[in-house]
């Protein structure tokens, strides 16, 4: 996909967000169960492992930043309903929780959404869209 035809970031990043392939927008994209990775999407035979440096880093920074977001969203939240009595611990509690359920349940959305950012920054070569077209035919002919 050239430079041109590329998605915009908004539309790969909103694709993340729904575990899907920032490619081709295939649902489950690389997943084959909550945490379980396939090495190629599901639908346009993608790789997702590029072999570029720091791949796994960006998607563990990704999963900080969103879990981040989420505690200071969900902290901003409470203080801002129950001001100016704000119960220390049950918030911390709800804060805590929130950071939980964000930080492992948005494991696979972190992969996907740094991929989406990666595919931006580094544009698909020639190379890996041939692959991955190769792959997604020899898928199609084998059913």
């Amino acid at each position: 996909m050239s430079e041109r035809t590329q998605k915009g970031l908004p539309t790969m990043l909103l694709r993340g967000l729904f575990r899907r392939c920032a490619h081709c927008g295939g649902r489950g994209a690389f997943f084959t169960g909550w945490f379980a990775r396939a090495d190629r999407c599901k639908t346009c035979g993608f790789k997702w492992q590029r072999d570029l440096v720091g791949f796994q880093l960006g998607a563990a920074a990704m999963n900080i930043i969103m879990t981040g977001g989420a505690v200071l969203f969900s902290m901003g939240l409470g203080v801002i309903l129950t001001y100016p009595e704000v119960p220390t611990w049950p918030l911390i509690a709800i804060v805590g929780s929130v950071a939980l359920l964000v930080g492992i349940g948005g494991f696979p959305m972190s992969y996907t959404v740094w991929l989406a950012v990666d595919v931006r920054m580094h544009p698909l070569e020639p190379e890996e869209l041939a692959d991955a077209a190769a792959h997604a035919n020899a898928k199609t002919q084998a059913h």
